[in-house]
């Protein structure tokens, strides 16, 4: 493989690829980034790491020339430049993967590469000669991808291949990658550092920006660990471990990748019974009180369609959902958090919280219909109480819900629907994008739910969470659920495969002593059933 394009000379005095110098960036009330200082190698995968708020995509926000520092120098190659807007960044070879995909989805994988930079032909587009580059450029750094291929009808894995050779096409000698594995199975996520090695290899440079401990201590060559807008530590990733790493993100020592001890299932709560609706078919499932239910599945495989059917906010088709006894097949969304049901979604920003409301009105809501006026002292001492049990981030209750971070913001969600003490908790994705403390905490609150009794069916793409919270694990593929394991049974492997449409493997043998694993709620074996907890009382009417 050739070096990339203008690359000066390799070794000792070989300028960084990339080099910020005491970068400052200032926001009304806050101080985003301190001097930061960053190298980068070329050739070299570096992870960007750091709690919520800490400054990480506002360090690449100005990098990639979408915000203007305050202070401080930018050098690509030993050269200082100045961005004004990202396209001057891509001239000047950066090039960046964003968490959610800019690509047409009725577009070829063709079309969407050479967008916007199309080989032309007597003034015409010349989509032949863009088939014949992008199937080459594919051939030559290993992203098996088909250029006549329509995007839509591609797996998520394969269309994150296609932004890499968008950059690519456009000469990127750095690519920025931003929470890139948030919607990649595990042999996806492999797949994904296979290439970004190849690249890093070829002499480019990936600066990766995550959450995900495990891929940082597999994939990079070096950290930078930001808190509190200012640079924590650097390390040489051989030279250090996932707790060094989290230490230096927090300021305190965290334990990672617990494995919760199993709750003690009573009786059903939420029994879904062959439903059917747009992109669900024919689910069955159950969730008992004190039990978590965990769904894993790549997205797009119907999770969030079923959530939607069963919280009312999709129409169901065929089949019944039961809720603390009541058939709420039919009711309103309304109707099914009167009948016990709380819900954390997964768009915290456009379906869990008002943002434009204050703090305390948005930890209020969800359960104050059919009360009247509701006194401010109450709402602002109803707030208190949350925002310092859940560690909420707020200048004031007063304040706005949308200037929080979104780490904070997903606090509040999940502290507002646990406060209800519902008997059934539906909550999606409850830590993405969330640092590693705050995942730790939420991790502790889900599990403290479910040990008081309640029913928690738990959506999550993050399969070291399903795998340490849930008592029961159901795999969604194209709409269905196609597999079930117990926790004994749910490793990485079987996981994997069922996510990615295999048929699941023998489960392994119970240890001596132990019952068989069940996941019918009347199987013998399993705990005696006990009533579902009552649907709480709201918050309490003004007179």
């Amino acid at each position: 493989m050739t070096p990339p394009p203008d690359a000066p000379p390799e070794g000792a005095g070989a300028p960084f690829a990339v080099e910020l110098r005491g970068i400052t960036k200032e926001f009304p009330g806050t101080l985003a980034n301190d001097r930061v200082d960053l190298t980068v190698r070329r050739g070299e995968i570096h992870a960007l790491m750091g709690e919520n708020g800490a400054g990480k995509s506002t360090l690449m926000s100005v990098l990639y020339g979408l915000s203007r520092p305050d202070a401080g120098q930018i050098l690509l190659d030993g050269r200082e430049v100045s961005f004004a807007s990202p396209s001057e960044a891509i001239a000047a070879g950066l090039g960046m993967v964003h968490q959610s995909f800019k690509l047409f989805p009725s577009f070829t994988v063709a079309e969407n590469v050479v967008y916007a930079a199309e080989p032309r032909r007597f003034g015409l587009v010349d989509r032949a000669d863009a088939v014949r580059q992008v199937g080459a450029l594919a051939v030559e750094h290993g992203l098996a991808v088909d250029p006549a291929a329509k995007v839509g009808d591609l797996p998520v894995g394969v269309r994150q291949r296609v932004e890499i050779l968008k950059l690519l096409h456009r000469g990127a000698r750095t690519l920025i990658l931003d929470e890139p594995t948030a919607v990649l199975t595990p042999a996806e996520a492999d797949a994904l550092f296979g290439v970004l090695r190849s690249l890093a290899d070829e002499g480019r440079t990936v600066l990766l920006v995550t959450h995900k401990l495990r891929e940082v201590m597999e994939g990079s060559d070096a950290v930078t660990v930001l808190r509190d807008g200012r640079v924590a530590a650097r390390l040489r990733t051989s030279e250090t471990s996932a707790d060094g790493i989290a230490a230096a993100m927090t300021g305190r020592a965290v334990e990672l990748d617990r494995v919760h001890p199993a709750g003690s299932p009573g009786g059903t709560v939420l029994a879904v019974d062959g439903l059917t609706a747009d992109g669900v078919r024919d689910v069955s499932l159950t969730v008992r009180a004190g039990e978590i239910v965990g769904i894993a599945g790549v997205a797009g495989n119907g999770q969030s369609q079923l959530v939607e059917a069963v919280t009312g906010l999709r129409p169901a088709l065929a089949g019944r959902v039961t809720l603390a006894g009541h058939d709420v097949t039919h009711a309103s969304a309304a109707e099914r958090r009167a009948a016990g049901l709380a819900y954390v979604p997964e768009d915290r920003a456009a379906v869990g919280t008002a943002p434009a409301a204050t703090v305390a009105e948005n930890l209020a809501m969800g359960h104050h219909r059919g009360h009247g006026l509701l006194r401010p002292a109450l709402l602002r001492e109803h707030a208190r109480v949350l925002v310092e049990r859940f560690g909420i981030k707020a200048a004031s209750p007063g304040h706005a819900a949308g200037s929080l971070s979104g780490g904070n913001l997903q606090k509040l969600v999940i502290g507002r629907e646990l406060a209800h003490e519902s008997p059934l908790l539906i909550v999606e994705q409850p830590t993405r994008g969330v640092d590693i403390g705050a995942v730790q905490t939420i991790h502790d609150h889900l599990v403290a739910h479910r040990d008081a009794g309640h029913a928690i069916l738990l959506v999550s793409a993050e399969l070291s969470e399903i795998r340490g919270l849930a008592d029961r694990v159901l795999v969604m593929y194209e709409g269905g659920i196609a597999a079930e394991f117990t926790r004994e049974e749910a490793d990485e492997r079987r996981l994997g495969l069922a996510m990615a449409g295999g048929a699941p493997t023998e489960p392994p043998a119970s240890p001596a002593g132990a019952p068989a694993p069940t996941g019918s709620p009347d199987s013998p074996g399993e705990a005696p059933a006990s009533p579902a907890p009552a649907p709480p009382a709201p918050l309490k009417e003004a007179p």
